[in-house]
């Protein structure tokens, strides 16, 4: 039998995991419920077991029959502040959370790999790191784990790391995506707050009105980016967050914006830095306001090493055939906490499509979607490239 045929054997198990932990889904750094499901799914494997101290990680060293080297899967577990809008049996429970991003499916897709990687024990020279990961949708739950040991829970760094990303849109059911060097961007949080004079709404002109000069700061972002930055150095500023006022007769003292930003390269950073602030003082001066502005570094630039890449694209081809794998001809300006991990140690991430097969030509909402949908049919895929990538670098490397 192999892998793919045991992990297929799985399939039921793997989708009412995911099912249980879609229902439940659990925000940030701290998710008990989610940590608990996957200790009692890892109940009875050969694994040493160490729950996070900072973080409800999980972290579970697998080692094989003879010593060698050590490889490192991750997948996170954290959901989304979102009203699920997906009408499916196993929709979440829980108002205000969902798994829009498809973690549910990673956290499923890493205990399947221990099962089968447990099976294959006396196969292995050297050690496989689990890491489940809390906290990835902008907590730097990855920071947390790398601050608490992770890369050297099996008593030496990993000569390899590797992460599935499934996607509800872009590629095709089962298809397996990924390229060399840089593929995800990096990530800051860009936060103004205009500071002006509440007054009545019926005479703004004895006030200093701060939700005018927003929707200007806005749109100014915006214009400043395409006429500062080279259009062939991909950036983006969107703002995520407005918000001013409680009432529609008041002028408020205060509006804020939070924006995110992305950016592949550490100049283009540093002039939408200095750029947002002119901007930002610019029209809040025309508006007799204060602006204070505030730059948040969060992710790094998320760079695959090219032989973990190469590696990856060789591995999809053996086990599931060409046609399922895409080496992508450029970046995505999503961001990863998982960049600080092959940035201490080589290794690749790697995308999976995940939408329904047969509806390729239809519209569908992205990740992040309250709308967005995931099938369960990639969980075996998923879970069997995970523990193949660990078996085959292991035994290259031996």
């Amino acid at each position: 039998m192999t892998l793919t045929d045991e992990a297929a054997s799985r399939s039921s198990e793997l989708s009412e995991l995911r099912h249980a932990l879609h229902q439940e889904p659990e925000l940030g750094l701290h998710l008990p419920g989610t940590q608990r499901r996957v200790l009692d799914a890892l109940a009875g494997l050969p694994l040493e077991v160490t729950p996070g101290d900072e973080l409800t990680s999980v972290t579970a060293v697998l080692r094989g029959a003879r010593p060698g080297p050590t490889v490192l899967l991750r997948g996170d577990m954290d959901a989304l502040p979102l009203r699920e809008a997906v009408d499916v049996p196993y929709r979440s429970r829980v108002d205000g959370a969902m798994h829009a991003c498809g973690h549910d499916l990673h956290t499923t897709m890493l205990v399947g790999a221990a099962h089968l990687l447990a099976g294959h024990r006396e196969e292995m020279a050297g050690n496989v790191v689990l890491m489940f990961q809390p906290g990835e949708e902008g907590f730097d739950g990855a920071g947390a784990m790398i601050r608490e040991g992770v890369l050297d829970a099996a008593g030496e760094r990993p000569i390899a790391a590797y992460a599935l990303h499934v996607f509800s849109s872009t590629w095709p059911h089962g298809t397996f995506a990924t390229k060399p060097g840089p593929i995800m961007a990096a990530s800051d949080v860009l936060t103004v707050t205009l500071h002006g004079a509440g007054g009545h709404g019926s005479a703004p002109h004895k006030a200093k009105d701060p939700i005018p000069a927003a929707a200007e700061l806005t749109l100014g972002l915006q214009t400043f980016l395409t006429r500062t930055v080279d259009p062939l150095d991909p950036a983006v500023i969107t703002v995520g967050s407005l918000h001013a006022g409680n009432r529609y007769n008041i002028i408020p003292d205060t509006a804020e914006l939070v924006a995110t930003v992305r950016t592949f390269d550490p100049e283009v950073r540093r002039i939408i830095m200095e750029g947002a602030q002119r901007v930002s003082d610019g029209i809040a001066a025309a508006h007799r306001l204060r602006a204070e502005v505030r730059f948040e570094a969060q992710y790094p630039v998320t760079v695959n090493a090219g032989a973990e890449s190469a590696f990856v694209g060789e591995t999809v081809r053996e086990l599931f055939g060409g046609d399922r794998y895409v080496e992508m001809p450029r970046p995505i300006t999503g961001a990863e906490d998982f960049s600080r991990v092959i940035d201490a140690v080589p290794g690749a991430m790697i995308f999976l499509g995940a939408m329904a097969p047969g509806t390729e030509g239809e519209p569908h909402p992205d990740n992040h979607s309250a709308s967005a949908a995931f099938d369960d049919r990639v969980l075996p895929d998923g879970a069997a490239l995970y523990a193949e990538l660990a078996l085959r670098r292991l035994a290259t490397a031996s």
